[in-house]
């Protein structure tokens, strides 16, 4: 049964009639109260958030899970987790979800001045990189956190709407949901407000950016969330506190940015020479 008439049926319960109805609504009321309540709880109570964001791993999946389930029943359910081992894609989707944002970090760095060689050579620096990306990053957390954000939301809203209005409708939320994490270190009564408004600042205008780029790959994957788990991993794991290859915070952020670039003109030039290929196909 489609999501419509799932929304319309009497046999099928209110709430998830409700659910089938606005699921894009309900997973976010649910996954934003449920993962605030554990982020507050876990940085006011045991003054770390790590709790808490694992907590939020949890709560991302089961609402996911809820909501494609009250909207698609389990065949639903059964195509959002096969979008997680959809690995067959191009070579240059692997470059660019896992080799990309390191190799434009340093660059960029190295271009600004903010580049310098690793103390212990680029082994343990390069090991640890991929540790934190393949293993820790991406299988154990992003994979089942963009299960929920591209599988279940920026999916219907780039459906809905498009690639750019879905994807920074998507951002919106992404952002927000994160907002607790700007008092992490030092807790809600350490934390001087300046620097919560420049965390939050740094996550409004990074929002956008990145689910562009998950979009992009995303459709250009033909729906692969393994392939953007490992590109939200490889940011993650870009940045300076665990790339230690450079000083600052924003040369990941200005990598990011040239990535989406690159890959927004080659999807632009893909686009173009497919319409070419099928008008010298059915020109007379």
């Amino acid at each position: 049964m489609s999501p419509a008439g799932r929304a319309s049926d009497p046999s099928v319960p209110p709430l998830r009639r409700l659910i089938a109805a606005r699921p894009v609504t309900a997973f976010l009321v649910v996954a934003i109260g449920l993962t605030w309540l554990a982020l507050i709880l876990s940085i006011a109570l045991l003054g770390n958030a790590m709790p808490g964001i694992l907590a939020e791993l949890l709560i991302l999946l089961g609402t996911a899970v809820l909501v494609t389930r009250a909207a698609g029943g389990k065949p639903g359910v059964r195509d959002l987790f096969r979008q997680t081992v959809r690995w067959r894609v191009g070579a240059g989707w692997y470059v660019a979800a896992v080799l990309a944002l390191p190799a434009l970090t340093v660059l960029i760095a190295a271009a600004t001045g903010t580049f310098h060689q690793p103390a212990d050579g680029w082994a343990p620096v390069a090991g640890s990189y991929l540790l934190n990306t393949l293993i820790v990053g991406a299988l154990l957390g992003n994979i089942w956190e963009e299960l929920a954000w591209t599988g279940v939301v920026q999916r219907r809203l780039m459906e809905r709407h498009g690639l750019v209005a879905g994807s920074l409708l998507t951002a919106i939320p992404f952002a927000l949901i994160h907002l607790p994490l700007a008092f992490g270190d030092k807790g809600f009564g350490g934390t001087p407000w300046p620097d919560v408004a420049v965390a939050w600042g740094v996550l409004l205008v990074f929002a956008p950016l990145f689910r562009l780029l998950v979009g992009i790959a995303y459709l250009g994957t033909s729906q692969s969330l393994l392939i953007v788990a490992l590109l939200h991993a490889s940011f993650n794991a870009s940045s300076a506190d665990k790339f230690t290859v450079f000083d600052g915070a924003w040369q990941q952020i200005a990598a990011a940015t040239v990535l989406l670039v690159i890959l927004a003109r080659l999807r632009k030039f893909r686009a173009l020479a497919a319409g070419a290929g099928h008008g010298a196909a059915v020109a007379p």
